[in-house]
C-alpha cells in the first residue's frame, strides 16, 4: 500500500482536513501503515497536483478540506483490483527474532514477555472496535463492513503473533536442549 492510496481511499468515505485524515489514518490504519502529520500534508498537495483531490473547503486557520475527484477515486479503484500486491511482512519483532541468539537469555525471557503482551494487549483493543463496529455504533454501510473485516485481519495476526511469543519464550529457543523438541502451537486451517 501507498500513503497516497490510503488517503485516496479515506478521502473516498468524505472530505477531510489533513489533520483528520492523520486522526483517522492513525485510528483506522497506524498499526497496518504508520504515517505522520508531515507526509500527510505533503502527499495531499501531490494529490492535489495530480488532479486526484480538490479543496472541499476552507475553515479557520488555514484549514482545507479535501474531496476525492473522479480521477481519484478511478486511481484507488484501479489500485484495489491490481494484480500485483506486495506481500512482504515488514515486523520489526521477526526481523528481530533472527537475532535472539545475540541476546543474554533474561533479556530475551524479557523481550518475549513484552512482544506477548503488546500483541494481546493490541489484540484486545481491535477486538473493542469489532464489538463497536458489530453493534453497528459506527454505521452498517460497505465501508463499516469492510472496516470490520480488515480489524478481523488485525485481531488475527496480533494473536497469531502473540501465540508466538509465548511459545518462543516456553519453548527457549536459545537452549539446544529443549528448541526444537516442542511441539508449535496450534494452526487453524
Amino acid at each position: 500500500m501507498s500513503l497516497r492510496h490510503g488517503l485516496l481511499g479515506l478521502l473516498a468515505e468524505g472530505p477531510a482536513s489533513g489533520y483528520d485524515l492523520a486522526r483517522r489514518f492513525q485510528e483506522a490504519l497506524g498499526s497496518v501503515w504508520p504515517a505522520q502529520h508531515p507526509r500527510i500534508y505533503a502527499e495531499l498537495a501531490r494529490l492535489a497536483d495530480g488532479g486526484l483531490i480538490e479543496v472541499d473547503s476552507h475553515g479557520p486557520r488555514g484549514r482545507k478540506a479535501y474531496r476525492i475527484t473522479d480521477d481519484g477515486l478511478a486511481e484507488v479503484k484501479r489500485w484495489l483490483a491490481a494484480g500485483e500486491v506486495d506481500h512482504t511482512f515488514r515486523v520489526e519483532t521477526l526481523l528481530r527474532a533472527y537475532f535472539f541468539w545475540l541476546m543474554e537469555p533474561e533479556t530475551l525471557r524479557a523481550h518475549l514477555r513484552a512482544e506477548r503482551a503488546f500483541y494481546e494487549e493490541t489484540a484486545g483493543t481491535l477486538r473493542a472496535y469489532a464489538g463497536a463496529k458489530d453493534r453497528g455504533e459506527w454505521g452498517t454501510g460497505p465501508q463499516a463492513r469492510a472496516m470490520r473485516v480488515a480489524i478481523e485481519a488485525g485481531i488475527r495476526v496480533n494473536d497469531a503473533l502473540a501465540s508466538w511469543a509465548r511459545w518462543a519464550e516456553e519453548t527457549d529457543p536459545m537452549s539446544s536442549e529443549t528448541f526444537g523438541t516442542a511441539p508449535p502451537p496450534e494452526h487453524e486451517a
